[in-house]
């Protein structure tokens, strides 16, 4: 199994308004629907308020703010014909690709016999998904684009890579290590380095529970016991249901914790 992963450059403030109305026409809904959001994006200010000082008014009539209540919608309404129609383009190309999304980061999965084949694979998407994303006013960031093989084999193999000069992207050289999204992958899936990062970030913040108090006295006792519970506890166990199973091996590390 192969990924590609890239992102958005300047994903929020790339947003098209304009298109947006048109996906909200194209989609269906109620006039009214697409009449406010069409208000609410075009023609907007902002001032800021620093103390004393009032600056003017600036214009914001590009993109859609981020943190806006409103954004989690606009974005599913924005990126949904994008993915219908990549999924169409790989179907009649019968491109065997899965294709996810994460805001502004996104993930190509290719499931072959051999990487000769994933590289293909992956290659074709990223040149369709590129075009589209271009077409939608996105820009990804070659630069940052990653490419990663999962593989189970024991023995030491090549790792291929993948040139996307002719994409406009770089070339990527696939690492032993794959770190995503607060997550650190290897290729036999094993989250050994996974594990061990966040069991040392862990007894790392124990150990340094010492300089906390004031100037008489350290934590309490049960200052002590909320603060491992609330921050200890969490980076130690972040997402522990991706490795933690029955007899799995890397139990052990967490019980260095019970010896704190």
């Amino acid at each position: 199994m192969s990924t590609l992963a890239f992102d958005v450059v300047q994903f929020f403030p790339s947003l098209n308004y304009c298109l947006i109305s048109l996906i909200l026409d194209k989609a269906g809904f109620n006039p009214r629907i697409s009449s406010f959001f069409s208000d609410y994006l075009v023609s907007r200010k902002t001032q800021y308020l620093w103390n004393n000082f009032l600056s003017p008014f600036f214009n914001v009539d590009f993109g859609v703010g981020q943190g806006s209540a409103l954004f989690p919608i606009l974005l599913a309404l924005y990126l949904s014909p994008l993915f219908h129609i990549f999924e169409k383009q790989a179907k009649n190309l019968k491109i065997p690709i899965s294709f996810l999304s994460f805001v502004d980061n996104s993930l190509f999965i290719s499931q072959e016999k051999s990487f000769e084949k994933t590289n293909s694979v992956l290659f074709c998407s990223y040149n369709i998904v590129s075009s589209l994303f271009n077409q939608f006013s996105l820009i990804i960031e070659h630069r940052k684009t990653k490419v990663f093989h999962f593989s189970r084999l024991h023995e030491v193999f090549n790792l291929p890579s993948l040139d996307l000069s002719c994409l406009g992207g770089s070339f990527p050289y696939p690492k032993d290590t794959w770190h995503y999204l607060g997550f650190i992958f290897d290729r036999k899936l094993s989250f050994h380095q996974y594990v061990k990062f966040y069991t040392n970030k862990a007894l790392s913040t124990v150990k340094y529970m010492k300089m906390l108090g004031n100037s008489t006295h350290g934590l309490l006792l049960y200052q002590k016991q909320l603060l491992y519970k609330k921050c200890v506890l969490s980076i130690a166990l972040y997402r522990f249901f991706l490795w933690h199973y029955n007899n799995t091996p890397l139990s052990y590390l967490l019980n260095e914790l019970n010896k704190m």
